[in-house]
């Protein structure tokens, strides 16, 4: 044993299950608790009030929790310190357990605090539909390793992702960071991006992936979110369930560390109409029994005190009396341990049933080197987090991401635009600076050669301006007649060429006759797009799912079948080439 180890689990030489049982064998029961909550972490102060009206850090440790999700950060630097505060401070406690820290994703540009973060200071990707477009196993596992040692310089242990979800219904909001609608590039890029992150396996440089939203969250009844209660309903008129269940049967065989079921209920199958945080049959009889898995499950965040689909008659002890029954191992977004030390206290649940969960979650912390190596370097951090090299990294996948739709045969708009600065631009969405000498920006379409329009894929909105709902960008996929007419007077008036911003299906039929050049991209910076334009990279896109010709096809589709929509206008694969 090691000269500063006082007790067994604190020897590195000893193997992960021996220092586990050691562990386990000394923890009080509050101790074990606190390991099964995972709640928000507001990197900040300690003593400061937490995000959204949670508790600050202090009282969040002094309850014994010890892994936590963070949201935004101002540098990497500041993040690596506030990580080696937060294990200081827990590492002088009894028993020395160190923090777990983990993320959404955070490398690519949806801004949604529900879902995912805009990259901010780590490198900038395309969404991973862009990576589905691109279709390479290689780029994505290059990228998840990317993102493993961006998130190791600062602390990341715990990825809650890949979301391995298909997008099978076009009007569900969280289909940009999916990999598409195909069960089998899915499940391609999804093992893929578990390498990446995990490695081989899980060890002391690993990032542990945390799969979701078991068994698979796209079949949305009319694409609405189980965020909300009007979307809590997942339904399967196609007889689909397996279908769904493709990628994580594959990232399952990967060795994927943690999974995470949605917020939504199965309605019309063999199982229980409650969501599946509370599905036994889900978790337990499918998830560990069927499929095998015996790594760790935490729940979607807050389905105890918010979301608590087809339970809403149960008080919060019996929703959570009913979780832990289901096989859960750790409530996300939770923070109220002491209702399961009453739990235990009372008799209701067993400490052997908090042991199966603390041996897991205790041999992830092993696994990851966390009690051998609690400590960063903070100034590496900066220099790592977001570096030249993986920043002209992202931005090259930004630009191989895009899809060319259609091109003209011939004129001044036909993709890759002439360089030079003779060609006169009228430009939205593209400024002078970064245009450059390539051409001559004008004013009006009347004056150029050729138009440039950047376009989004529409939405309608919900809820008030800054509520989490106000994120989910949902709906109709119509863009607005206005719009259709605005973008038709310009093509009319000058041949042009329209990019849209792909976070979902768009109905694009109003629009492609009438473009001379049509591309759509999957989250792409100026500086990609223009380099697109220009010939100085070539689109390698194809699309990763179909693209509607119509809101009534969408509405006759059946959300949990796979390019179901009638006489789609695009159809998955789709990509055209410059050298075509």
């Amino acid at each position: 044993m090691s000269t500063e180890a006082r007790f067994p689990y604190q020897d590195p030489t000893l193997s992960v299950d021996q220092r586990v049982e050691d562990l386990l064998s000394r923890l009080p029961l509050e101790d074990k608790v606190g390991l099964m909550f995972h709640p928000l972490g507001h990197t900040a102060a300690l003593d400061e009030p937490g995000l959204f009206g949670m508790p600050s850090m202090a009282k969040l440790l002094e309850r014994r929790i010890n892994h936590f999700n963070i949201l935004w950060a101002s540098s990497a630097r500041d993040l690596a310190a506030w990580h080696n505060t937060l294990q200081r401070t827990v590492l002088e406690r009894p028993l020395g357990i160190p923090v777990t820290i983990s993320s959404d994703p955070r490398h690519s540009f949806t801004d949604n605090p529900a879902t995912a973060l805009m990259a901010g200071p780590f490198s900038q990707w395309p969404e991973p539909l862009g990576f589905a477009a691109v279709g390479s196993p290689e780029l994505v596992e290059r990228w998840a390793d990317t993102v493993r040692r961006e998130y190791l310089a600062v602390g990341i242990r715990v990825a809650l992702h890949p979301q391995i979800d298909l997008a099978t219904e076009p009007r569900w909001a969280r289909i940009s960071t999916t990999f598409g609608e195909d069960a089998e590039l899915t499940s391609k890029l999804a093992v893929a991006y578990v390498r990446g992150l995990q490695g081989e396996e899980v060890g002391t440089e690993s990032v542990s992936a945390m799969a979701k939203h078991f068994p698979g969250g796209g079949p949305q009844l009319n694409g609405e979110d189980p965020h909300f209660a009007y979307g809590r309903e997942q339904v399967y008129p196609g007889d689909h369930f397996d279908y769904h269940l493709a990628p994580f049967k594959a990232v399952i065989d990967a060795g994927v560390a943690q999974m995470m079921p949605y917020y939504g209920m199965p309605v019309g199958t063999e199982y229980e109409e409650v969501g599946f945080g509370f599905n036994r049959g889900i978790i337990t009889g499918l998830l560990r029994e069927r499929l095998g898995y015996d790594g760790i499950v935490c729940t979607d965040w807050a389905i105890l005190g918010d979301k608590f689909w087809g339970v809403e008659e149960l008080t919060y002890e019996e929703r959570m009396l009913k979780s832990l029954d289901a096989g859960v191992d750790q409530f996300g977004g939770e923070c109220r341990p002491q209702v399961l030390v009453d739990l235990v206290t009372a008799g209701k649940v067993t400490e052997q049933r908090l042991d199966d969960s603390a041996r897991r979650l205790l041999r992830e912390k092993f696994r990851l080197g966390l009690f051998d190596r609690p400590y960063l370097d903070e100034d590496a951090a900066d220099l790592l987090v977001g570096s030249a090299g993986a920043r002209a990294e992202g931005l090259a996948a930004q630009a191989a991401a895009f899809v060319l739709l259609a091109n003209a045969d011939a004129g001044p708009a036909r993709l890759p635009l002439a360089p030079g600065g003779a060609l006169k631009v009228y430009a939205e969405g593209l400024s002078a600076e970064v245009l450059g000498d390539r051409a001559a920006l004008v004013a009006t379409p009347e004056e150029a050669d050729v138009a440039v329009l950047r376009l989004a894929a529409p939405f309608e909105p919900r809820g008030e301006a800054g509520t989490v709902e106000s994120f989910f960008r949902a709906g109709s996929l119509d863009f607005p007649a206005e719009e259709v007419e605005r973008v038709r007077r310009i093509c009319a008036t000058v041949p042009t060429v329209v990019d849209v911003y792909l976070d979902r299906p768009a109905i694009l039929t109003g629009i492609a006759g009438h473009a001379a050049a049509l591309t759509v991209n999957f989250g792409a910076e100026e500086q990609a797009f223009v380099r697109v334009l220009f010939g100085e990279e070539r689109p390698q896109g194809s699309l990763p799912f179909d693209l509607p010709s119509s809101m009534a096809a969408v509405e006759a589709s059946r959300p949990d079948v796979p390019f179901d929509t009638a006489d789609p206008l695009f159809r998955f694969g789709h990509g055209l080439r410059y050298d075509a």
